[in-house]
């Protein structure tokens, strides 16, 4: 199982910018999908889910400023980011789930800065 994310770049704050996860070599759908974000000298953080049933949820920080979607024609997961504040910088992972098991991207860089 493979998962490439894109999308990532330099905006300035309250910019938008839409990353994309494609994902390849699973013959079965995945139970959710998710990204997560890290930012230099801290930990890895959760930022949004969709589940298989299409249940989605935010972390609070990115409520009403980032849409998690997902196409499964496609096998690609996006995450389109609005509003985007310097403490949203960081590397975003893709991640997917089934069963016990966990697949990573390699991420993408996102920078915010004027």
């Amino acid at each position: 199982v493979q998962l490439v994310e894109s999308g990532g770049g330099l905006v300035q704050p309250g910019g938008s910018l839409r990353l994309s996860c494609v994902t390849s070599g699973n013959e079965f759908n995945f139970d959710a999908m998710a990204w997560h974000r890290q930012a230099p000298g801290k930990q890895r953080e959760w930022v949004a889910i969709i589940g298989k049933s299409g249940r989605i949820e935010y972390t609070e920080s990115v409520e009403g400023r980032f849409t998690i979607s997902r196409d499964n024609v496609k096998n690609t997961l996006y995450l389109q980011m609005t509003n985007l504040k310097p403490e949203d910088a960081g590397t975003y992972y893709c991640k997917a789930v089934h069963r016990t098991s966990q697949y990573w991207g390699q991420g993408t860089q996102v920078s915010v800065s004027s």
